[in-house]
C-alpha cells in the first residue's frame, strides 16, 4: 500500500497543482499584481540593469551552461550522478530540454500579449485571457507562458531521476529548480514581461513534461528488460 501511494504521488501533485492553477486563473488576480509594478505610462523597472543583464541575460546563459554540463556528465558524471546508470544520466538533460521546448512551442502559438503591451500600462493591447484561444488582443502576442522562467523550472525533471538513488538530493534539486524558476518569473513580472499565471503555468508544464518523459522511459525500459510475464511494481524508485 505504501509503495502504491508513493508511485501515485507525482500524478497527485500534477493534478492538484492543475486545479490550483485553474483557480488562480479564475481569480482574475493577474492584472491586480501587474498593477503593483506597472503605471499608466509603463513599467519603471523594465530596463533596470540588474533585472535585464543579471536576472534575464545572465541567468539564461547560466542555464544553458548547466544544461551543457549535464550533457557532459552523461559521459563524465560527478557527485550523486555517479550513482545513476548512463541512461538515467541522459534522461535528465533530455527531459530538461524537452520542458524548454514545450514551453517555447506553446508560447509561439499564443495570442496573449505581455503586460507592458496593455493600454492600461501605456501600450496598445487590451486584456484577453490566455484561455481565449485565437482571440487577438491588439498586441504582438506570443507572451504565454513565461519562457524565461523555464530556465529554472525545466530542471525539475531531474527530481524524477535522482529520487531513485538519493531522495534527499532529489528534494534539494527540486527545491532549487522551483526557487530559481520563481525568482526568474518574478523578475520578469517586475519588468512587465509576464503575469503571475504565465510563471505558474510554465512551472506546471515543465513538471508535467518531466513526469511524462520519466513515465514513458520507465515503461520502455521495463518492456525491454523485464522477464516475460512479470508485471511492474508500483514503487517510487
Amino acid at each position: 500500500m505504501l509503495r502504491s501511494t508513493l508511485a501515485r504521488q507525482p500524478l497527485a501533485w500534477t493534478l492538484l497543482s492543475l486545479l490550483l492553477l485553474l483557480a488562480w486563473d479564475a481569480s482574475g488576480l493577474d492584472l491586480a499584481l501587474a498593477g503593483l509594478s506597472g503605471t499608466p505610462t509603463g513599467f519603471p523597472w523594465r530596463d533596470n540593469g540588474f533585472l535585464v543583464h543579471v536576472m534575464h541575460e545572465g541567468a539564461r546563459s547560466l542555464s544553458w551552461l548547466l544544461l551543457a554540463a549535464l550533457f557532459a556528465a552523461i559521459r563524465w558524471p560527478v557527485g550523486v550522478l555517479r550513482r545513476l546508470r548512463m541512461r538515467d544520466r541522459a534522461q535528465i538533460p533530455l527531459a530538461v530540454l524537452a520542458g524548454v521546448l514545450v514551453v517555447s512551442l506553446v508560447k509561439q502559438a499564443s495570442a496573449t500579449s505581455c503586460p507592458w503591451d496593455l493600454q492600461a500600462f501605456g501600450g496598445m493591447a487590451h486584456y484577453v485571457s490566455h484561455w481565449a484561444w485565437g482571440v487577438r488582443d491588439g498586441g504582438p502576442g506570443g507572451c504565454f507562458p513565461a519562457g524565461h522562467a523555464s530556465a529554472g523550472f525545466a530542471f525539475v525533471a531531474g527530481w524524477f531521476v535522482l529520487r531513485r538513488v538519493s531522495p534527499s538530493a532529489a528534494r534539494v534539486w527540486l527545491a532549487g529548480a522551483m526557487v530559481v524558476g520563481l525568482l526568474l518569473g518574478l523578475a520578469q513580472q517586475q519588468r512587465g514581461a509576464h503575469y503571475m499565471s504565465h510563471t505558474l503555468w510554465t512551472a506546471w508544464l515543465c513538471w508535467t513534461t518531466g513526469f511524462a518523459v520519466d513515465a514513458l522511459l520507465r515503461l520502455k525500459y521495463f518492456r525491454r528488460d523485464a522477464p516475460a510475464g512479470v508485471l511492474p511494481k508500483l514503487n517510487g524508485s
